[in-house]
């Protein structure tokens, strides 16, 4: 297998000394898993970050063994990971939909949506400019998972809260479900920090 193509990175877990097993969204494959050497080193640290977009270049000699990839930094999300609310939005965004989907099935609409979602995050100038879409990407999610319904008109940060907070319970039951770690506790933060200037 080799695959080149730009990608959002989503996770990325660290294993053994220096390298990490990233996790990212491609347009034409889906989520990719695979090893990154020395992601964890100086030079590959900055570009190993969620919400960054990157061209991947990825290569497996067999279907059953973890590919391997190396990577170039495309565009980064670093210097809004010092701001608390879209920090904990990219945060919350990635780990989403690292958890939900699975590997290797291709949503180009979810791609194209997950990354006009982080551009307006780090471009708008503030979360009501977002946070619209951020409801909207969650019901794309569950729609493309086949767990929503029709998407509802969000007109402003208000009803953008107000959808947010009816998301959460499908999103729970159906999406992580099966998954051990807490990633609703990335929402959670979100939430506390959007309702504080929903207020």
């Amino acid at each position: 297998m080799y695959l080149s193509a730009p990608a959002i990175l989503l996770a990325a877990r660290p294993h053994g000394e220096t390298a990490v097993i990233a996790r990212m969204l491609t347009e034409e494959s889906g989520v990719m898993a695979a090893y990154v050497a020395g992601g964890r080193g100086r030079q590959l640290r900055p570009v190993v970050i969620p919400g960054n977009l990157v061209e991947a270049e990825i290569r497996s000699r067999s279907d059953s063994q973890l590919p391997f990839a190396r990577l170039e930094l495309a565009q980064s999300r670093g210097p809004w990971l010092s701001e608390p609310l879209p920090a904990s939005a990219i945060a919350w965004v990635c780990a989403l939909t690292a958890s939900a989907l699975p590997e290797r099935n291709p949503y180009p609409s979810l791609y194209a949506a997950l990354a006009a979602l982080l551009d307006a995050i780090c471009n708008a100038p503030s979360a009501r400019g977002w946070a619209p879409a951020l409801a909207s990407y969650e019901i794309l999610l569950l729609r493309e998972l086949g767990y929503g319904g029709e998407r509802p008109e969000i007109a402003g940060l208000g009803a953008a809260l107000e959808i947010l907070d009816r998301n959460e319970a499908q999103i729970a039951r159906y999406l992580l479900a099966d998954t051990r770690a807490d990633v609703l506790a990335a929402r959670t933060v979100l939430r506390q920090r959007l309702g504080r200037i929903g207020t």
